[in-house]
This record gives C-alpha cells, structure tokens and sequence, in this order.
C-alpha cells in the first residue's frame, strides 16, 4: 500500500513538473511573440510617418519663455517683468506653435491681456511687499491653461463630444477658480480625448494633438493637449485630471513633471460631469509644470483648506527617505519594459543609493501583474454612466446602434469611446471578490514596504510615446499608471532623459497616502542631478 502510494504521489509531481514546464515554456512563447508584435507595429508606422520625423518645432525667442510658473510670480510681483510682457509673450508662442501641435482650442487672448493691464496698475499702486503679495496671491499675473473638459467660465466644454460642439462653460470649476484666486490668468484650454477616454488626444471636434518632440507621435491622454502646449513653452503650467494615468501618462510621453495628488483631497466639481458629492472614485486634479519647484506652491493652491492634510512644508531630509524600486511588474498584457526605461531607472537608483543611508531594494509584488484586471474593476465601481455621458447625459448610447454606423464611417463617436461601450457590453465583470482581495492585498504590502518615509521608482510606460494610431495594437500598456489610481497613492512623474529616438523617457515615484512631499522631494532631487525637462526644440 505504502509502496502504491509513493508511486501515484510520484506521478502526481511529475505531472505538475511538466504543467509547470509546458506553463513556462508557453509564457516564453507570448513573449517573444510580443517583442514581435510590437517590433513589427513601430516598423510599419515608422514608415507610414517618416516624412513627419524630421519636422520640428520652432525655438523659443523669447527668454522669458522658458523660465518656471514660480519665477515668473516672484519677477511680476518684484516688478522685474511687466504682467502684460507675461501674458503677451505665451500668446504669441500659442499662435506660433498651435499651428504644428493643435493643442489650444480655445482662448481668451483679449480678456487675459485686460487682466494683465489690470495687474500690472494693481503693483504699479500697492503698498504690499513682494512677500506679503507672495502670500496673498502666490501666482499674480502668471498665465496658465488648462483641458477643456474642465470648467472655465466662457471657455469651450464639449469634453470632445459632438453633441456638445459650441458648448461653452457657465461656471469654474473649483480648481480653476483657485488658480485664478491665486492671482494667475487663464489663457487657454486645451485638447482632450473624447470624454477624457484613451491614451491618445483624439476626437471628433478638434482633431488629434501631436507630441512637440515628434509630430509623428502621441502626447498620451487624456491631459495631452495640455501637456503639449506647457512642453512647447506656450504655457508655463497647467491643471490636469487623473482617473487611469491622465496626468502622469501626457506628462511621461512630453517630457514633463506631473504630480497626481493622493486621492480624496481636491474637489471634482467641474471636472467633466462630476459636482463634487462623489463619495468615492479614483479621479484627483493635479499639476502639470515644465519643473518640480513649481509642483508644492502649485499643488497647496490646488488643494485648498485639505493643504493641512499633507505635510508640504515639511523639509525632507533624503538620507532618511527609503527608497525601493520595480523594473518588471510583469502584466502580461503590457509590452515589454524596454531597455531603455529599466536604465532610466536604475540611474536614478544609482544616485539615491549614494544619498540615502538605507540599502536601495528591488521588490516585486505579485499584485503588480494584475494591474490593468484590477484598475477596470475599480472602474465598474466609478458612480458615473458612460453611456449616458456619450449620450451628454440626454440619452444612453447603444453599442448596437452605434457599431454599425462606426463600420460605415457614420458614428459621431471616436473608436476608443466604441471599446469602452465593447467593454462594458460584450466582456465578463472583472471577479469583485477576487479583485477587492488582491487591490487590499497589494495596497496592505505597499502601505508596509513604504511606510511613512519611503518611496517606490515604478516604471511609467514600458516604451517611449508612440506614433499616432500605434496604441490600438498595445491599449493596455496605461496599466502601471492606473494601479496606482487604484491604490490611491500620490504619484509625481519624472522626466529623466531622453531615448535615442529623441523621445522623453522618465519613472513615476510613488509615496504612501497623504506623502505627497516625499515623492515631490525625490523629484526635486532627480531634476537637479539629471536635469529634468529638456526643450523638444533647438535652443
């Protein structure tokens, strides 16, 4: 019996071993399949955009162009630059740019410059000092745009619909009324996928906005045409919105710093349908901005009387920060990290190992691969109706109605806004059990790793930005944005260079809830060792 038994316990492992074998061996095969793929896809579009290559955006003539959100208030307010010189300057680089890039669309030239007249009089007659002015209005006279499917009173509102075409806003929304209660003037806005909805700023209204480093490229979404336009000198910086990577995914593929706040802390109202009573959702505003210094001032504007929930002047000592970092979170549905961005990190690596005095760790938490099946179930929990919204909110859009039209060119609604009703209709719920055990899961072994004073360098994106159309072949590769939409964690993103083909390439730092001054810190250390933003034009 003992004997009989040993045999089928024998079998049994053997077995196993050769599931196991055949699994592996399998998961090496769609691998390399993938490499293949998307060798293959960025071969074939390289093709079909190779007279836009080489076409590149005009320098800057401008000096003042290229100085930060910050320095400018400080020379406004100091009187070392007239406003209206300010406000002026940026609108004579959007006309100059827009033309290459479709980043703007919309304006208010004529009214900015009013209120820049205006600022200019106010300093010309105040009995304030600069530092008093600083606290009462940290970003007098600064120009700044922001995604037109965020409320700005006057400004077009159409979130990229084509029911809403000519839709103007009535109202602020919140973080927009900030800004401008900060002393800041709005100037633009800017282009946006259609409802905010895919990794590229694409829609039937305005058209697609392109990369100021290629034309030929993506800005990612759905922050795109914001991020653009900062990148491109035409704005110093800008409000965006986060729901699945909307700030840090535009931020990435243009070169820039994007902070997404931990979630909860700013008000949702009047980004795009939301008014603010929301009880739970993944969506934050955030800062776009060409530098990290500009992120804190920018961000406790932003925030409002949550600035007490965070600790942004709290001075950060990076010896005792710990730092840990992930190269693979290996979901098999996203590309392969490139080469490229796993050496962006590990140089950041390199130089925190040489300023922390804690050991730098390589983790790799099991939750990671499923970031893309977890951040769509969250979605499902999202107190939105995306049919309804498609519809502007006076009639669900039906898949059935709709696909057909889509296949004859006759749909008012872009592909991307078609996959998500495909989604929602057509594909099984992600398992809510199994996907709220592995988000707790992974938030628990986070929340443990990180502490109260550390911080994780995540890869962004796996590649560089893509050409235009090329992420219909790799949608999924937003996944190790979105976890952390997810997880509710504050994020910042970090440019870190540039690839051989001329594209930014960056990390995300990720910081425990209510941390946002650690990741902030770490960025602000990384810009002054690498660089940071470099300008996509010659100098």
């Amino acid at each position: 019996m003992s004997t009989s038994t040993n045999t089928s316990q024998k079998e049994k492992d053997e077995n196993e071993n050769h599931t196991s074998i055949l699994v592996q061996a399998l998961l090496v095969f769609l691998f390399i399949v993938r490499i293949i793929l998307d060798w293959f896809v960025d071969f074939v579009f390289s093709i079909i955009y190779k007279n836009e290559d080489h076409l590149k955006l005009p320098g800057v003539k401008n000096p003042l162009l290229l100085k930060s959100a910050t320095q400018l208030a400080q020379e406004i307010r100091e009187k070392k630059l007239s406003c209206e010189e300010v406000v002026c300057a940026h609108i004579d680089r959007i006309k100059e740019v827009n033309k290459f890039l479709n980043a703007v669309v919309d304006d208010r030239f004529s009214d900015a410059i009013e209120e820049a007249k205006k600022v200019d009089q106010y300093l010309a007659e105040t009995d304030l000092t600069p530092e008093e002015i600083r606290t009462k209005k940290p970003f007098l006279g600064v120009p700044f745009t922001s995604k037109e499917s965020t409320k700005a009173k006057g400004m077009s509102f159409t979130c990229g619909l084509v029911s809403r075409k000519g839709t103007k806003s009535t109202e602020d929304a919140v973080v927009v009324e900030r800004l401008k209660e900060s002393g800041a003037i709005l100037i633009a806005v800017s282009n946006v996928p259609e409802l905010n909805l895919w990794c590229e700023t694409r829609n039937n209204v305005f058209g697609q906005t392109n990369n100021p480093y290629k034309f030929s490229r993506t800005t990612g979404g759905s922050t795109g045409g914001e991020s653009s336009i900062i990148s491109a000198c035409g704005s110093p910086f800008g409000i965006g919105t986060d729901i699945g990577g909307s700030i840090r995914m535009p931020a990435y593929y243009c070169g820039l710093f994007g902070h997404k706040p931990t979630t909860g802390l700013i008000t949702t109202k009047g980004l795009t349908f939301r008014t603010g009573d929301e009880v739970s959702t993944m969506v934050t505003a955030g800062t776009l901005s060409r530098t990290a210094k500009d992120i804190t001032p920018f961000l406790k504007v932003l925030l409002g009387e949550n600035v007490k929930s965070v600790k942004l002047d709290e001075k950060v000592n990076l010896q005792d920060v710990r730092v840990c970092y992930c190269l693979n979170p290996k979901d098999l549905r996203v590309s392969p990290v490139s080469k490229e961005v796993v050496k962006c990190i590990l140089k950041a690596v390199d130089h925190l190992s040489t300023v922390s005095k804690f050991h730098v760790d390589k983790v790799s938490l099991n939750g990671f691969k499923y970031s893309l099946s977890l951040w769509r179930h969250e979605m499902s929990l999202e107190p939105s109706n995306f049919a309804l919204d498609l519809g502007n909110r006076q009639k669900e859009v039906s898949l059935w109605s709709e696909l057909p039209k889509m296949l004859l060119f006759q749909s008012k609604h872009t592909l991307p806004a078609i996959m998500r009703l495909m989604d929602l209709n057509l594909l099984p719920p992600t398992d809510p059990i199994w996907a709220e055990k592995e988000r707790d899961t992974l938030k628990k072994q986070i929340l443990e790793l990180l502490g109260d004073n550390g911080v994780l360098l995540f890869p962004s994106c796996p590649t560089e930005a893509p050409y235009h159309y090329a992420s219909f072949f790799r949608p999924y590769n937003y996944a190790y944005w979105s976890i952390f939409n997810v997880l509710k964690l504050p994020v910042t993103q970090v440019p870190l260079g540039m690839t051989k083909n001329g594209l930014p390439v960056g990390l995300q730092v990720v910081a425990g809830p209510n941390n946002d001054h650690l990741s902030i810190a770490v960025a602000e250390e990384l810009e002054k060792t690498f660089g940071g933003w470099v300008p996509p034009f010659a100098q």
